[in-house]
């Protein structure tokens, strides 16, 4: 049971923190209102690493259904805790959002642009291109994937691995983010998503149900098949 709370404490974390300065960026009347992407990225890298951090404690540390099925594909997790950890997940990313809510509630009730209200819940693609949007995700998260398994090989020192999830959420961010705002995790985008369509705010609009598959679809190809081609490349070497 503690693997399945460390999931859900630290996709609580990962979303809590991410989609907090999502809002912070783009919701009327906060202080950090309009200061743009940069913050975004850095602010996402530092909160996947925070969460890796305290999740690791009592999990590995997945924070994301991609990355859970994509070390399944390759038995380095038992597929009966497959679903557990996923909903473990979801229900962390969930309560996040709902708290973000509270939070922030008086600048939800100041903020109109509808698009800006679901960007604090969940992604949405610059320019609507599904095979573009798709790949996007499942590139990013393919990179994500075999950064996550190159850390044992590398031998990196112990307490370092999640100061390197958190840099290359920078560098997927700064890179490939700019397209889809990234999601490269199925259980940040829908978990949120869902509480955007539960919760009474004002001026939020609709939820974009047609575009909330691909930030779930897409992570989760990226990531099976990052898993798979990393571990095919390992045993060639």
């Amino acid at each position: 049971m503690l693997q399945y709370f460390g999931e859900f404490l630290g996709t609580f974390i990962l979303v809590l923190l991410g989609d907090g300065v999502v809002a912070g960026n783009v919701l009327a009347k906060t202080k950090e209102e309009g200061t743009g992407w940069t913050p975004i990225v850095f602010g996402w890298g530092i909160a996947c690493t925070v969460a890796v951090y305290v999740s690791g404690l009592f999990s590995p540390a997945h924070l994301n259904p991609a990355v859970t099925l994509a070390m399944a594909s390759i038995g380095s997790l038992a597929w009966s805790k497959v679903v557990p950890f996923i909903l473990a997940q979801m229900l962390g990313a969930m309560l996040a959002a709902l708290v973000l809510y509270w939070h922030y509630y008086p600048h939800f009730r100041e903020t109109k642009d509808s698009g800006l209200i679901l960007a604090t819940f969940s992604t949405g693609p610059a320019i609507r291109h599904t095979a573009s949007n798709f790949f996007g995700e499942a590139l990013g998260t393919a990179i994500l994937v075999v950064t996550v398994m190159a850390i044992g090989p590398n031998k990196v020192g112990a307490g370092l691995g999640p100061i390197i999830v958190g840099l290359v959420i920078f560098a997927v961010g700064f890179s490939l983010g700019p397209t889809t705002g990234y999601a490269i995790n199925p259980a940040r985008d829908l978990g949120p998503r869902i509480m955007h369509a539960l919760l009474p705010i004002p001026n939020k609009g609709d939820s974009d149900w047609g575009y909330s598959w691909i930030p779930v679809a897409g992570p989760i190809v990226g990531g099976i098949i990052g898993a798979l081609l990393y571990n095919i490349v390992l045993a060639m070497i």
